[in-house]
């Protein structure tokens, strides 16, 4: 750029620009003068085109938008000399991206600089292909790179370069790079002793053997070799000594290379390796100068890495562990994370646990650190480090932590405190300790799963009983506590309250008296179970206490007229059953003890957010539990009754079956699948309603869009003067769910009619043609189509004929535009008589959330900066899907991918996750962003946990929803249901097809599709 004035006039001028408007102004003056001036092509001499070059490139950089001169850049690259060159390449480099058209024009001039003689423009030529990359540069250039970096004629800085461009082309093509048979060439270039060569070809070595170690496996004493040479200091030019440390690039390179093979067969590379790891652990310590503390540490927690990888001797694990010991105690913060961190993955290596415990004061004084990161490290390892010995030392530690905590923190603080307390407790009472003093200082964040376990223990242990009712007694005491404690206290006290009967202030009067006091503080859900406790008090108190007894019964007379129909139900039925008299102490019979279940906290840390390799959560829940808390055996429960019915059922029966504290039978069957500890105790009374009454609530599933799936489903009724009913061939929710992945199809069919759709969708509107075919030899009449718009949607159908002819077809074009987000879902109200037969249908139109989605495909770049803008709740939502059919990793991409959710690969670098985006299209919206990320679970794929994010809340809670829904929604005995490319439809049919050929295919009768 030296000597162009008119670039260093128009630099200056921007940097004296007041505001960002006149900027603008001056960018948009120049870029008319560039574009008038690559107009007059006859004064454009190479001098000013590159001049103008330069000033678009300054222009890109500033943030506008460049949307012309493509060319021009490009065609500097075949420039002759190198300063017109050197621009094209630099800016060509940096304007486009490797989908460009105008990069296929410069393919032939790349490759003959790579392939001529002139080092610089090879080294130009090779920066531009490694920028870039791209499919069409590694398949034309790929082979010719790599001749370079094999070539023994050219000199180390292009040959680094070579193998940099491989690396990247690589990476970003792998299957367009042939490396087959490069298992030879690699241990060659391994022997490379120009350092920056060896460095670069160590970094392919990395990424090749990451891809198929096997095929490398002659490269594993190589690498060694490498690691060697730099541990003694031979050869190492003082360009490459960085703070006195040999190369601290190409150590950790050679060392990550080593982790991707399993084992080390030979014992003298072994031997010699384990030397060098000596070394490095022995001559690391922490210094004040901070650059030269970074080199040395990135190569020592390399090597410590790779000591775990080979499942090193005890004496070098417990060395790695005296030396991380040191680290966790410095002043410098980062340090201090590296070494807790470290520490955490040593875990995984069981021999050293009883090491690492000699730094229990240290790690409990981080978790006290000024920085939130280092409080997470430390409390991952303090939860993995725990044992029966060490157990209430750090659970102690944990509950003191816990009021100080952040509120980010005390949820899996919560968590994991409880799942310590279970597994290690050395007697049960400290148990029931430990759960309530976890719920009176942090009850918001544990979670009901926390003290449903509570209440197993308590119920399935009769030793536990007094002391467990004794303890919430004391908490009732106080003046305020959380309502998770009303509700564990009242269940406790509620079944075992009658054994502190001659303790003072205990009596069934006083217990009903404390808790009532709790009633107007707590929100609805904890009524019944206050309900029921109110009943079992009245149950247990022999003789009967006419005062006790009429206060309950107005408490349950005021709540006969609740709106709320659990607790309506739950009060008249208790007010009926306490009139029993001796009947009522046998149908309020105590709980039967639980069934033996594996704990849910486990399952639930195990999806805490966390990096899988320095996480103990998997650790310790793959580990033995301890036998301190062993569920006692389940008792059969013999003559247990049905569920409860009304008013058919006899009053015994049905008080028995509510006496269970979530309203369902106490009879369990063991082997049947049951939700993880009590979740269901809050859930509805099973209600049959008698004849001739409606229910209040609606049974059977729910669609997709929260319509039942009666809608479109089997309410396919007949009216008219006959009553036999119209048979209706297939299913019409799996129709009406394919549709909603798939844009043509048959809605429904039976036997006189089918009526199919074929749509297409653009941003947010959308146009359907609904394909009406007669399949009888009789007219159709009657025929009435009406659309039930959802508030979202407007959609406008073109009328629909009265009458359909025999064997004849009618169209009906439906126009939609969505207005905002939501799953609600248009239902097509259709009628038509044949004969003396009307038959009425009402069928779910698939004009559903993901046809406004538009595929989007976003890199790293792109994705990542977007991501971390949505900052949490609401625009970015998590949650944990439990029940989804088990799918293999490729199965859930096209899952998604036919959902117009595009999967991102190589994101993120779990290869368990998927990373996805999309467009969504609407009125009020516009083109919205939405972002997604699925983390599966390899031990539990009917698991996983998705977050998703957008720049609407409305959008973002749709569409988690919906795509749970999808993922829920797939059969479990079924393969995913990915639609193929639709089929062109075959010509019209002369003859009347059978139902075989028309089951399933709607071309079939839908001859004029679109």
């Amino acid at each position: 750029m030296t000597g162009m004035r008119g670039l260093s006039v128009f630099i200056s001028d921007i940097r004296n620009c007041q505001n960002k408007e006149a900027e603008r102004l001056r960018v948009d003056k120049e870029l008319g003068n560039i574009r008038t001036c690559f107009k007059n092509e006859k004064v454009l001499t190479p001098y000013k085109k590159k001049k103008y070059v330069w000033k678009m490139l300054y222009i890109h950089m500033l943030g506008y938008d460049v949307d012309f001169g493509h060319m021009e850049a490009v065609s500097l690259i075949s420039a002759p000399k190198y300063p017109e060159k050197q621009v094209g390449y630099i800016v060509t480099s940096c304007l486009l991206n490797e989908n460009h058209d105008f990069l296929k024009l410069a393919i032939n001039t790349v490759r003959n600089d790579i392939i001529g003689r002139n080092e610089t423009f090879q080294c130009l030529a090779l920066t531009l292909v490694g920028n870039i990359g791209g499919r069409d540069f590694a398949e034309s250039l790929a082979p010719d790179v790599q001749r370079l970096l094999i070539s023994s004629s050219c000199r180390p800085l292009v040959r680094k370069k070579a193998a940099l461009c491989l690396l990247r082309l690589f990476r970003k093509n792998p299957d367009a790079i042939n490396v087959d048979g490069w298992a030879d060439r690699m241990t060659q270039l391994l022997d490379e002793r120009d350092l920056g060569v060896l460095t670069s070809s160590t970094s392919l070595l990395v990424a090749l053997v990451s891809n198929n170690h096997e095929a490398y496996s002659s490269c594993l004493p190589k690498c060694v070799k490498i690691l060697e040479r730099l541990a003694r200091n031979q050869d190492v030019p003082q360009e490459y000594t960085y703070y006195g440390i040999p190369s601290p690039w190409l150590q950790v390179k050679a060392m990550r290379a080593l982790q991707y093979f399993p084992t080390i067969e030979d014992p003298s590379t072994r031997k010699s390796l384990f030397e060098v790891l000596q070394r490095i652990l022995m001559g690391t310590d922490v210094v004040k100068n901070v650059n030269k503390n970074n080199a040395s540490h990135a190569v020592l927690f390399e090597a410590l890495s790779l000591v775990i990888h080979l499942d090193a001797e005890k004496e070098m694990m417990s060395q790695c562990v005296a030396l991380l010991g040191k680290f966790i105690s410095v002043r410098e913060p980062n340090i201090r994370y590296l070494g807790l961190e470290n520490m955490t993955r040593m875990l995984m290596v069981t021999d050293v646990q009883d090491v690492i415990k000699k730094h229990q004061s240290q790690i409990i004084t981080s978790l006290k650190d000024p920085d939130i990161s280092i409080r997470r490290r430390a409390l991952d390892l303090l939860y993995g480090m725990c044992d029966v010995s060490n157990a209430k030392d750090i659970v102690e530690e944990l509950l003191q932590y816990l009021s100080t905590a952040e509120f980010s923190m005390r949820e899996e603080l919560s968590l994991k405190a409880a799942i310590l307390a279970e597994k290690f407790a050395p007697d049960l009472s400290w148990y029931v300790d430990v759960i309530l003093q976890l719920i009176d200082k942090a009850g918001d964040f544990v979670s009901d799963d926390i003290w449903f376990r509570v209440v197993q223990f308590v119920t399935n242990n009769e030793d536990l009983q007094p002391y467990a009712a004794s303890k919430a007694r004391e908490y009732l005491d106080k003046i305020a506590i959380h309502e998770t404690m009303v509700k564990v206290s009242a269940y406790i006290l509620g079944e075992y309250g009658h054994l502190l009967a001659r303790q003072p202030g205990c009596s069934a009067s006083e217990l009903f008296n404390i808790l009532h006091e709790k009633l107007p503080t707590v929100s609805t859900p904890t009524i019944p179970i206050l309900l029921s406790t109110y009943a079992k008090l009245l149950m247990h108190t022999q003789p009967r206490d006419p005062e006790l007894e009429k206060k309950v019964w107005a408490v349950f007379k005021k709540y006969e007229s609740c709106i709320d129909v659990e607790i309506q139900q739950r009060a008249v039925e208790y007010f009926e059953l306490s009139k029993k008299g001796a009947a009522f102490m046998d149908v309020l019979a105590e709980m039967p003890k639980f069934p033996e279940r594996q704990s849910s906290l486990i399952k639930k840390a195990e999806v805490v957010e966390d990096t899988a390799d320095q996480s103990a959560i998997k650790l310790r829940a793959q580990q033995q539990p301890s036998n301190a808390l062993v569920l006692a055996d389940p008792q059969p429960v013999s003559g247990a009754p049905p569920p409860l019915k009304i008013p058919n059922q006899e009053p015994q029966a049905a008080a028995r079956s509510i006496s269970q504290p979530n309203g369902t039978s106490s009879n369990i069957d063991p082997q049947a699948p049951s939700p993880d500890l009590l979740s269901d105790l809050l859930g509805p009374l099973a209600i049959e309603a008698p004849p001739g009454v409606a229910s209040t609530e609606q049974h059977g599933p729910t669609g997709t869009e929260g319509v039942p799936d009666e809608v479109g489903g089997s309410a396919i009724v007949p009216v008219g003067e006959q009553t036999n009913s119209v048979e209706v061939i297939g299913n019409i929710a799996e129709r009406f769910h394919a549709l909603c992945l798939k844009d043509s199809g048959v809605l429904y069919e039976d036997p006189y009619i089918q009526i199919g759709i074929k749509a297409e969708w653009r941003g947010h509107h959308g146009r359907l043609v609904l394909f009406l075919g007669n399949k009888s030899t009789n007219p159709l009449t009657s025929v009435q189509a009406l659309i039930l718009p959802p508030a979202h949607l407007k959609l406008e159908l073109s009328p629909v004929p009265d009458t359909i002819p025999p064997r004849a077809q009618v169209q009906s074009p439906l126009e939609v535009m969505n207005i905002r987000p939501s799953r609600d879902v248009a239902v097509l109200d259709f009628s038509y008589k044949l004969n003396t037969i009307l038959v009425g249908a009402k069928l779910r139109i698939p004009a559903v959330l993901n046809k406004f989605l538009q595929p989007l495909q976003l890199t790293s770049e792109e994705f990542f900066p977007q991501w971390r803008a949505l900052s949490g709740p609401p625009l970015k939502l998590q949650e944990v899907v439990r029940g989804v059919r088990p799918l293999a990793l490729p199965e859930m991409a096209n899952l998604f991918n036919s959902f117009r959710v595009t999967i991102c690969p190589g994101l993120d670098p779990n290869p368990n996750n998927l990373v996805a985006s999309t467009t969504f299209y609407s009125e009020s919206t516009g083109a919205m962003l939405c972002l997604a990320r699925i983390e599966t679970d390899p031990a539990d794929r009917t698991q996983l946990r998705m977050t998703v994010g957008s720049g609407d809340p409305t959008l973002t809670f749709e569409l988690k929803e919906f795509i749970k829904e999808q993922l829920i929604a797939i059969p479990m005995g079924s393969r995913a249901l990915v639609p193929a490319a639709a089929a062109p439809p075959p010509p019209p049919v002369a003859q009347p097809p059978s139902p075989a050929a028309l089951a399933d295919d709607p071309g079939a009768m839908l001859a004029g599709l679109l």
